[in-house]
């Protein structure tokens, strides 16, 4: 006779296990059973049936099929003895409403194992087949929606830590009575649920662990049926990344699901979490899409990619960038008066064609985005007046949320300084770009005849802008220094005007006599008329005392990773992108300098293409961070995917202006075919 369950009532010789031998967990599991009195053989067990699901440590590869003997846990302890049962004479079918089969082999004298797979035959077969443990004869018991009640009571099974949807579908399915010669049927042994059996996973969806697995690989793991043992054909769906294999065994009416990725709602997983990522990264998906062409990796259409960011990726993104604006301006309030800002528009394009326009506005003691307003060209009077309805914008917000400018720093467009002057908020011209057009103007007086001299100076005139910008604090200074520079260059060094009567710089003699311009020279004239321009004297008493905005510039450049250039999105695609860059910039632009093994900090040469060959060096930061698409993902997976409706109402208040093409009637295509002709063949047609 076999080995049986040494529990009294219970004549299960199903999955033993041996007491163990650590003495303390030993106690605990004849306290837990009732036992301490008895005595017990050498190869005394207790079946699965007195543990609960958590006891096992491979529960969940024996529910998926890939294992077939459950193995506790160092540390289990078996629950309460079930109460006695008294089998029925024969077995019954418990029907109800969903119908389901259970495998039941006969007691033999040789331990068994049965592989663990999900029956949804309806078919009724007795076909003899040899399982791993020994030669056993098995039936298998069906039955349909009209069968009667059980003459005796049926044996529940241990609770499964199940989905809702499992554990509906468990009230809802057949139970067996057995006899008493009956093996004890193990749900951890045999699963006959009519739906695919998941447990919570140990982590978020999004997080996760993903592979590349190849189809021949995959499909190897059904091709032989887990009962019979005889081969089978396995058929696979896709739905872009998703996967599912249907297994049915044409031998023993065997049959089982596997699906390659969760379904939320009814949207697999990779599928939206691959839209997320795509996204949020700043990436393309028809770059995407050749990537994916070059290793035969499945992947979903580009209507599919722009729907699921329409419905779960761009409300986040609005919402996340709302969140972290609202806290922005919290802390200006906070301020009260002391707000310095800067701002300046992008065109998407250069020259007079550009389709949108994007004002940032910045805080320059924070080096933060503050602000982003994107202007499409049909919605002001032309590319010249872009500019100018951002700021508006930009300034109407901030107003409406009570934030008080101390002053702002913009370019030196004409119809901005009017509008600012009649605004009354101080107003500063970037130093940057002042020095950036005058720079140019000299470079290209350098090249002229008899003014090579003029080249040995524009570094120096450079540099002697910003200082004046730095060091002044009142325009007649700032005007005072910076004519200084003619007396300068000609090696004078006392100036008439009493705001800066002379350099600052130790007296010294030059040997180099030839680098001193000469007053009534071409090049001296041509020097001081460049210099003393009206619009330049203008444009300097406005110079920036405070922070210089090579921030905002900094930005501009991290914006083409997320809207470059060549690319074409949709206004809301493209004001989504301009959103993640602004939360790129703002997660890491403090970021400290980098220091090497011995603590040293890390420097690189630089050659920046306006320096013309002149070599400087650049701090190397650490490397950046993305946390922000961390929380994007956190917040698509568990809140807008659970209930997008109220992510999708804050996208809809966004106004979005109609295409450039809206103001024209399309024409019939064939008529456009039709009155078509080459420049080729004109004296053809």
């Amino acid at each position: 006779m076999g080995r049986r369950c040494s529990v009294a009532g219970c004549n299960s010789s199903a999955g033993l296990h041996s007491f163990p031998a650590d003495l303390h967990i030993r106690r605990q599991w004849l306290h837990a059973l009732g036992l301490e009195d008895r005595e017990f053989p050498p190869r005394a067990g207790v079946c699965n049936l007195h543990f609960t699901r958590d006891c096992f440590s491979n529960a969940m590869e024996v529910e998926m099929g890939f294992s077939t003997l459950l193995a506790l846990k160092s540390n289990a302890v078996p629950i309460t003895v079930p109460p006695a049962r008294t089998p029925p004479p024969q077995r019954r079918l418990v029907a109800s409403t969903s119908v389901r089969f259970a495998d039941v082999a006969c007691q033999t004298d040789q331990p068994i194992t049965r592989s663990c797979g999900t029956q949804h035959s309806m078919k009724t077969h007795r076909p003899p087949f040899r399982s791993t443990g020994g030669a056993v004869s098995c039936t298998d018991v069906g039955g349909d929606t009209s069968a009667g009640r059980a003459s005796g009571p049926s044996r529940k099974r241990p609770r499964l830590d199940l989905d809702e949807e499992d554990e509906l579908s468990e009230r809802g399915s057949s139970m067996i009575v057995e006899d008493p010669h009956d093996v004890t049927y193990d749900p951890l042994h045999s699963l006959t649920s009519t739906t695919d059996v998941t447990t919570e996973p140990s982590s978020p969806i999004h997080k996760i662990s993903k592979y590349i697995v190849y189809e021949k690989c995959l499909l190897e793991l059904f091709e032989v049926c887990p009962r019979c043992g005889r081969a089978s054909s396995p058929k696979t769906r896709t739905m872009g990344t998703f996967l599912r294999v249907e297994q049915n065994c044409t031998h023993c009416a065997f049959s089982r699901t596997w699906s390659s990725q969760p379904i939320i709602g009814s949207i697999p997983a990779g599928n939206l979490q691959l839209t997320a990522a795509v996204y949020t990264s700043g990436a393309s998906f028809f770059t995407l899409q050749k990537i994916f062409q070059a290793m035969n990796l499945q992947l979903y259409k580009y209507t599919t990619f722009r729907r699921l960011a329409r419905r779960f990726v761009e409300p986040a993104v609005v919402y996340r960038w709302r969140t972290m604006q609202d806290g922005a301006l919290e802390q200006l309030i906070r301020q009260q008066q002391n707000v310095i800002l800067a701002g300046h528009m992008r065109p998407d394009s250069p020259g007079h064609s550009a389709k949108y326009g994007s004002y940032t506005m910045m805080d320059l003691r924070k080096n933060m985005i503050i602000d982003l307003q994107l202007v499409q060209r049909n919605e002001v009077a032309g590319r010249c007046h872009m500019e100018m309805e951002g700021l508006k914008r930009s300034l109407a917000l901030l107003e409406e949320r009570g934030v008080t400018l101390n002053s702002i720093v913009t370019d030196r467009h004409p119809q901005i300084q009017k509008f600012l002057k009649e605004t009354r908020i101080k107003h500063y011209c970037d130093v940057w770009r002042i020095e950036k057009g005058l720079s140019k103007k000299l470079v290209l007086i350098s090249k002229n005849k008899d003014c090579d001299t003029l080249k040995k100076w524009i570094h120096s005139i450079k540099n002697h802008m910003y200082w004046t910008a730095a060091s002044s604090t009142s325009g007649p200074e700032r005007l005072a220094k910076w004519t200084s520079i003619l007396n300068h260059i000609r090696d004078v060094h006392v100036h008439e005007d009493p705001a800066f009567p002379q350099c600052l710089h130790a007296p010294r003699t030059s040997r180099d006599k030839s680098k001193w311009l000469k007053a009534g020279t071409e090049a001296f004239i041509k020097v001081e008329k460049a210099l003393t321009n009206k619009r330049i004297l203008k444009d300097v008493e406005k110079m920036s005392p405070h922070h210089l905005t090579s921030s905002l510039e900094d930005f501009h450049s991290s914006i083409l990773h997320f809207v470059p250039k060549n690319a074409i999105f949709p206004f809301l695609g493209t004001l989504c992108r301009l959103y993640l860059a602004a939360m790129h910039f703002n997660e890491n632009a403090g970021r400290p300098q980098a220091t090497s093994s011995t603590g040293e900090l890390l420097y690189r040469l630089n050659l920046p293409k306006s320096k013309k060959g002149e070599f400087s060096m650049k701090p190397v930061k650490v490397d950046p961070t993305y946390d922000y698409v961390d929380e994007l993902m956190d917040l698509i997976f568990e809140k807008v995917s659970e209930d997008p409706g109220p992510y999708e109402a804050e996208v809809h208040k966004i106004p979005i202006p109609d295409d450039l093409s809206a103001q024209f009637e399309k024409p019939d295509k064939m008529e456009v075919i039709a009155s078509y002709v080459s420049r080729f063949n004109q004296g053809l047609v």
